[in-house]
């Protein structure tokens, strides 16, 4: 059994946000992080290796530099690492990336036992639509907002995190299955033979000339020329004026806070 598992490298949102004239995001100028939800998605792939002795491998789409956060993942424990990159693919959207996705998975293989695990969605676009899209596209069942994931012989039982409570719910392989960050769930550190060992796994690189001939690759269908979202505006926010720090703790310090709040008609 092969569990696959997509990433994204994002931006730190805490940090600088730059914009292109495109309207696309200038990731290149901006600290990059591994998604939350697809740290969820490859430490529930991980528990299941532990459990089964699967194999686990992380895939992602972006420029090269996105190959040391992959090295990171195998440190942590994943098997092999597979780096979808090529400037044919750049500016996809959520159509246009999980077209791509679902090639380079049909091209390493996709077997009966297989599974895919997602991170629910991205903090760079929030729209929780490239899981689900990937599996439509290598047409096989999906369960979205796991918390949990077990296997119990051919099946496996995933619990999804619904607003009111959770639902249980089997289904066959080969299956996706978008993961939900959760407190009970915390991602293991990279360790000191894995940090040793990363660079000695299977590293593979799909550019377009590798996947060109898959039926889901197209010129019109792949990159910012074949993605059909439209971004209307976008911008980076302005940055807020300094805060006012008032001293003292008596009642003057309290009339003076309310003569400002109410001079700005916030009170």
């Amino acid at each position: 059994m092969r569990i696959y598992v997509c990433v994204k490298q994002v931006p730190d949102t805490s940090g600088k946000v730059a914009v292109n004239p495109d309207g696309t995001l200038n990731r290149a100028s901006m600290a990059a992080i591994v998604n939350p939800d697809d740290m969820a998605a490859m430490e529930q792939a991980l528990i299941l290796k532990d459990n089964t002795g699967c194999q686990v491998t992380v895939v992602t789409m972006g420029p090269p530099p996105a190959e040391g956060m992959l090295r990171e993942l195998m440190a942590m424990g994943a098997d092999d690492a597979v780096l979808i990159s090529a400037r044919e693919f750049g500016g996809s959207d959520t159509f246009a990336t999980s077209q791509i996705i679902a090639a380079a998975i049909t091209n390493l293989g996709l077997n009966a036992e297989d599974m895919i695990f997602c991170g629910r969605q991205a903090i760079d676009g929030d729209t929780a639509q490239v899981g689900p899209q990937i599996a439509e596209k290598l047409d096989i069942p999906q369960v979205t907002y796991a918390s949990t994931i077990t296997k119990v012989d051919n099946q496996v039982v995933v619990k999804r995190m619904l607003e009111d409570g959770y639902m249980m719910v089997e289904v066959e392989t080969p299956c996706l299955v978008t993961c939900v960050k959760e407190k009970e769930l915390v991602p293991r550190y990279m360790t000191l033979n894995g940090i040793n060992d990363c660079y000695a796994k299977p590293f593979t690189l799909l550019d377009y000339e590798a996947l060109k001939d898959e039926p889901l690759i197209e010129l019109d269908t792949i990159g910012l020329k074949g993605s059909p979202t439209n971004i209307f505006k976008s911008f980076t926010p302005p940055q807020k004026g300094a805060g006012i720090m008032l001293e003292g703790a008596d009642k003057d310090t309290v009339a003076d806070l309310v003569k400002r709040l109410s001079d700005r008609h916030a009170i």
